[in-house]
């Protein structure tokens, strides 16, 4: 029973990746898991095998969807690190065909860490979205997007 209680929490924290929007981690985790239960009761038969196929393929699933947007991440670093302040520079995901064009502002600091600004204009499915965010860079000298 004490495995049936982590295993759901586990199960509940794969599925809480979709409450925030349709990121592809939260999407890979809600395919995942839904996979997961259809494979624990098929190979179990009961419902302990179910909630373990649901953790298992929730937390896979939302590891490949992360997997990803790693592409994306590194790009958006690297405009951070290198880019050239007030000019726009574009990529393409080659495995999901998004398209992101990114203008980077200038360094400043704050709190004693460097940070920058940036809009990012996203064309996801058709739709394009603009947002601007600003990032610092941590103590190990990787830029966090600040909330």
């Amino acid at each position: 029973m004490k495995y049936l209680s982590i295993l759901a929490i586990l199960s509940l924290l794969a599925l809480s990746a979709c409450a925030t929007g349709p990121s592809r981690g939260g999407i890979g985790a809600g395919v995942g898991a839904g996979i997961g239960a259809i494979a624990g009761q098929a190979i179990g038969h009961n419902t302990q095998g179910t909630l373990i196929g649901t953790a298992v393929g929730g937390l896979i699933g939302y590891m490949v969807g992360n997997e990803m947007d790693k592409y994306d991440r590194q790009q958006l670093d690297h405009m951070y690190e290198r880019g050239v302040s007030n000019q726009t520079s574009s990529w393409v995901n080659p495995d999901t065909g998004y398209q992101y064009s990114v203008t980077p502002h200038s360094a400043y600091q704050s709190n004693n860490r460097w940070c920058r600004k940036a809009e990012i204009d996203s064309w996801i499915e058709g739709r394009k979205k603009t947002v601007t965010t600003t990032a610092c860079r941590n103590e190990n000298g990787q830029w966090e997007i600040q909330r």
